[in-house]
């Protein structure tokens, strides 16, 4: 019988698609160990089996130990790894990207280098976070404008909606304290919706700096994601919590939020959205994004791209192999 360490890694072939996986696996004060191509998470009520390769991306929550040999065969399966909050409230650190394909970054990357296809991004986010309004021929100043007025007007329905006196957003940052019971609560559910969508984004394998929005800072992209759940989500759940009580907001917010992003599968939600901005020809598709190919290419003129691995320096488009 081989041991762990004489076990050859499974190739792409062997592996699971991305459709066929679990999106999401969470696990809490647990130890993580590995049993042949499985994963275990054992606790005080015994020991769970979950096979890597049905791993999207595995959510490390408080509580946590993980092995080497644990971490090793979910590199080999391709599933990403991210250390968060209790229940992915928030978003620490994170290994590898879930996708050994490189489309959505590159996706991303060039809807954000051209600056109509950029602008056309960020009137989809605006379309989604305001379906009832036509965002077509609008300009960036005008989008925000109109994203002004949507927030205040939330505030003001809430507020009305739950009897909280509304004086106002108010939050200094570093000083949570600083803000009644419905400003505290309102920043606490941001903070908990930023880590959220910072664990997507990094699983997805997109970069958290290229934003369509928001600009200028490494988490640009993870703001305008988490922005598009603001009004629906983020802010009446805040309301409630400080319509129920002034004590502990902070805490209660956290907790209430976990239970709602598992209510309405939020995370799914998220990984569509994100698919759907950025390859909005794919919409509706049936095909997996990158079918996870483990291929390398190299570019060429006209947009070409050739196998890798080849020396071109010959008279035809085959070459020589290099190794």
């Amino acid at each position: 019988m081989s041991t762990v360490s004489h076990r050859r890694a499974l190739t792409p072939r062997q592996l699971t698609r991305t459709g066929e996986r679990l999106s999401f696996v969470y696990l809490e004060r647990c130890t993580v160990h590995r049993d042949a191509n499985a994963i275990t998470a054992q606790d005080a009520e015994g020991t769970t089996h979950i096979p890597s390769a049905t791993i999207g991306t595995l959510l490390l929550g408080p509580g946590t130990r993980v092995t080497h040999q644990a971490m090793s065969v979910l590199g080999e399966t391709g599933a990403a790894v991210c250390w968060v909050g209790e229940h992915g409230v928030r978003y620490y650190a994170s290994g590898r990207a879930l996708s050994r394909s490189s489309a959505l970054m590159e996706a991303q990357a060039r809807q954000w280098a051209n600056p109509r296809s950029r602008l056309a991004v960020a009137r989809a986010m605006y379309r989604l976070r305001f379906p009832d309004e036509d965002p077509t021929r609008l300009t960036r100043h005008e989008l925000l404008g109109r994203e002004g007025k949507r927030v205040k007007d939330c505030y003001r329905t809430q507020a009305a909606r739950t009897g909280v006196t509304w004086r106002g957003r108010r939050y200094t940052p570093g000083d949570f304290t600083s803000g009644d019971a419905v400003n505290q609560a309102i920043t606490a559910a941001a903070q908990c919706m930023y880590g959220i969508a910072h664990a997507v984004v990094t699983s997805l394998g997109c970069s958290p700096a290229l934003g369509f929005i928001h600009s200028g800072h490494e988490l640009s992209f993870v703001l305008d994601v988490a922005d598009l759940y603001k009004t629906e989500i983020g802010i009446p759940l805040a309301f409630d919590v400080a319509a129920q009580d002034e004590e502990d907001t902070g805490p209660r917010t956290r907790r209430a939020l976990r239970d709602r992003i598992n209510e309405t599968s939020l995370l799914n939600r998220c990984v569509d959205d994100i698919k759907r901005l950025l390859l909005p020809e794919t919409a509706g598709s049936t095909t997996t994004l990158g079918d996870d190919r483990d291929v390398v290419t190299l570019q060429s003129d006209r947009g070409h791209q050739v196998a890798s691995g080849i020396n071109y320096d010959g008279p035809d488009d085959y070459g020589d192999e290099l190794w």
